[in-house]
């Protein structure tokens, strides 16, 4: 699926925290998670929680999700830095590395997703056995691959089926997703919790069409989802990846920007052509992958501080208390 895919291997490593490790599945693709099927396997993840300097009884968390090239200090290290000037917590690891893998192997399998969702409920049920975080204010934020799961895990069907009982994500923040994915327009398609995506108006990954036509669907069904969106003028995809420095296309990755939406729902998942569902046809939609790979790709660090000061205030007005 469309995602990213930059940097070398210098500067993956975590920062200095506290070193936590928590339980995770292994799953071969939605429709094992959604019929609740029993996981392909078990992985343990290795993860670093960090606090604010700020000391208090309990601190509202991010759980922090990273992009196709994996956590790396530079991108995902720097805003969880800054997530945490703001008094928040947060918790960093990587999903592709925990399977000894990476995520450009990984990409475009039918278990690539379904493991970066897996693996953010665990480090949901993690952060709330913690006694120093308030369980009812941890939100997800993502870019990217990251962005992908920070949606999907608005999704009702999704979060009860690996998350039974009430527990949720108390917000949900996406950096440059790809939107591959939505939820049927009906009543409790979404958790109810918030969701911002914030995207950008040269992202030829995700087109600002694609997502205003998903949202214009759901309302019009009466069921609107529960996402805000900002769109920065002149952004590209990845503009908070700072060694992405000079703007250049990547013909190599795989991009969804010309197929529809996959729709999950109750019976089996949908595609959303022309504001209508239809049946899902695989040989149709991996043809519309094939008809348009690549995306640019450009660092922007004007946009950078802004989203993240957006996504600041959207994670301050909804977690707090």
């Amino acid at each position: 699926m469309a995602t990213i895919a930059y940097g070398t291997a210098v500067g993956r490593c975590q920062q200095a925290g506290t070193t936590v490790t928590f339980q995770s599945a292994t799953y071969g693709d939605f429709r094992q998670i959604l019929t609740r099927e029993a996981a392909t396997g078990t992985v343990t993840v290795r993860a670093n929680l960090e606090f604010p300097e700020e000391a208090r009884d309990q601190h509202p968390a991010v759980v922090v999700v990273h992009t196709l090239g994996g956590y790396r200090d530079a991108n995902e290290g720097y805003v969880a830095a800054e997530l945490r000037k703001s008094g928040f917590a947060t918790l960093t690891y990587d999903s592709f590395a925990a399977r000894g893998t990476t995520g450009a192997a990984m990409q475009g399998l039918p278990g690539y997703f379904p493991a970066g969702v897996a693996d953010a409920y665990a480090a949901l049920r993690q952060l709330a056995s913690e006694p120093r975080i308030d369980a009812d204010r941890i939100a997800i934020l993502g870019f990217s691959f990251g962005a992908e799961v920070a949606h999907l895990t608005a999704f009702e069907r999704i979060r009860s089926a690996l998350n039974p009982g009430q527990s949720r994500f108390a917000a949900h923040v996406a950096f440059y997703p790809a939107l591959s994915y939505g939820a049927i327009a009906e009543s409790g398609a979404y958790t109810g919790s918030p969701v911002l995506m914030l995207l950008g108006e040269k992202d030829d990954n995700l087109p600002v069409a694609k997502v205003e036509s998903y949202l214009g669907y759901a309302r019009a069904a009466g069921n609107p989802a529960p996402i805000e969106t900002v769109t920065y003028p002149g952004a590209y995809h990845a503009w908070t990846a700072s060694n992405l420095v000079t703007l250049r296309f990547y013909p190599e990755l795989v991009s969804t920007k010309k197929c529809p939406v996959i729709l999950f729902g109750p019976n089996r998942p949908m595609l959303l052509v022309d504001g209508q569902t239809k049946p899902f046809d695989p040989a149709t939609f991996g043809a519309c992958m094939g008809e348009s790979p690549g995306y640019s790709m450009a660092f922007d660090a004007a946009v950078r501080a802004q989203s993240i000061a957006d996504a600041v205030r959207f994670l301050q007005r909804n977690l707090q208390r």
